[in-house]
């Protein structure tokens, strides 16, 4: 009988030391410090170290870019019941907008070209993209793309001046909060 109780005694024990043993990782590179580049959470255990505690990293300093491609079939959705297009016009008008946006891209980034220079290259590419564009409309279509194309540099215009607006009002709110801390 003190046999049979030693052999389970010895067989939990193991049992116990295993299963302990697996808890701090036991020499696979995790845990807390048992080799192979183990040490207190490196190396993939429980713990983190302060580069995985700030997440991923992201550079927050430059937004995002929206792809030349996406900016160019937003305009032709736009465009479409306005002109007429169907979708061959649509698909090629917007191959134009794509290239001619990622020309203007180009420009803009250009630091060997002066400001003027630059404002030239873009009224000549925009010239271009417009003819580009009205050799795949009708005659009818070509006054409905001028009209839209007139409606649509408003509505830019309108957005940026609405943006100033606000901007100068948070300004002037601004402006008001120091005066009354002032008093």
């Amino acid at each position: 009988m003190k046999a049979t109780q030693n052999l389970i005694i010895l067989v939990f024990t193991l049992f116990c030391f295993n299963f302990a043993s697996a808890q701090y990782g036991n020499g696979y590179g995790n845990g807390y410090g048992n080799g192979y580049g183990g040490g207190y959470g490196r190396g993939g255990g429980m713990g983190m170290d302060r580069s995985m505690m700030s997440g991923p990293q992201q550079n927050t300093s430059k937004p995002k870019e929206i792809p030349v491609e996406e900016t160019a079939a937003k305009i032709v959705e736009q465009m479409k019941p306005a002109v007429n297009l169907d979708e061959l016009q649509a698909i090629a008008i917007t191959n134009v907008f794509a290239d001619g946006l990622r020309e203007q891209g180009i420009l803009i980034k250009n630091e060997s070209s002066s400001q003027d220079e630059k404002m030239e290259q873009l009224k000549a590419l925009k010239e271009s993209m417009t003819k580009k564009i009205t050799a795949f409309l009708n005659p009818d279509q070509i006054e409905k793309y001028n009209n839209f194309m007139a409606d649509f540099k408003e509505i830019k215009k309108t957005k940026s001046k609405k943006k100033k607006d606000k901007d100068s009002k948070d300004t002037k709110e601004e402006e008001k909060t120091t005066e009354k801390i002032q008093e």
